[in-house]
């Protein structure tokens, strides 16, 4: 189940959108304004974000998104539709635009092909290993593996983005949620478990390896 982090200080706005969103079984976040948008962006998958907020504005948050999340998608929504600001939008990192009043139905559509576009499809596959995000299944070798509901969103975070190296902080915030307040042992604690159902070997990983002093990453071979 994907999460998308609607920002926007209409309240009205953000009824509407999360209606809609988790009527197609996404899980929704709000803000209303930029800091929490900044505080709640390490749990979400998408962010809709409009550019009118008080205090830091769309722009702003767009700007530090980017810097903090570069593979993190970003649907800007505005009363603004002039040609200057859609262009605006797109160099400073926006992947998507739709200008207000919308159809919920279009915001929606348009959060689905983001997703698609940037890997949260049907099926994940890497050699012997199949994830199935929405089934919430994983295969190996054919055989299902059974998995923790926290198992499963480590290893989904870090397969959707072979390569990308996770810090223990980051991987807290995006599987437990941007409120935990354990310590990130408990990371270490579920890879270890992980591997084990996997049959990986932390020294010759074949799918999760360790970056010392940093954090974890997806294999991308």
């Amino acid at each position: 189940m994907a999460r998308v982090l609607v920002v926007d200080d209409d309240p009205a706005i953000r009824e509407v959108l999360a209606a809609y969103l988790a009527r197609e079984r996404f899980e929704v976040l709000e803000a209303e304004d930029g800091l929490q948008a900044l505080e709640q962006a390490p749990g979400a998958d998408l962010v809709i974000l409009d550019l009118m907020l008080p205090g830091m504005d769309g722009w702003r948050v767009a700007q530090e998104l980017r810097r903090d999340w570069p593979d993190l998608p970003i649907l800007m929504l505005t009363a603004r539709g002039e040609e200057e600001e859609r262009v605006r939008g797109f160099e400073l990192g926006a992947d998507d635009y739709v200008t207000k009043p919308f159809s919920p139905r279009e915001v929606v559509a348009r959060v689905r092909a983001l997703l698609r576009r940037v890997g949260l499809k049907d099926e994940l596959v890497y050699g012997p290993l199949v994830i199935r995000p929405r089934a919430r299944e994983v295969l190996l070798e054919g055989q299902p593996v059974a998995l923790s509901r926290l198992e499963f969103d480590l290893l989904l975070t870090l397969a959707r983005h072979p390569g990308m190296v996770f810090t223990r902080e980051r991987l807290l915030e995006r599987v437990w949620g941007p409120g935990f307040e354990g310590v990130d042992r408990v990371v270490d604690v579920h890879v270890a478990l992980l591997r084990k159902k996997l049959g990986d070997d932390a020294e010759h990983p074949r799918f999760i390896e360790t970056v010392r002093g940093v954090g974890y990453r997806f294999r991308e071979s």
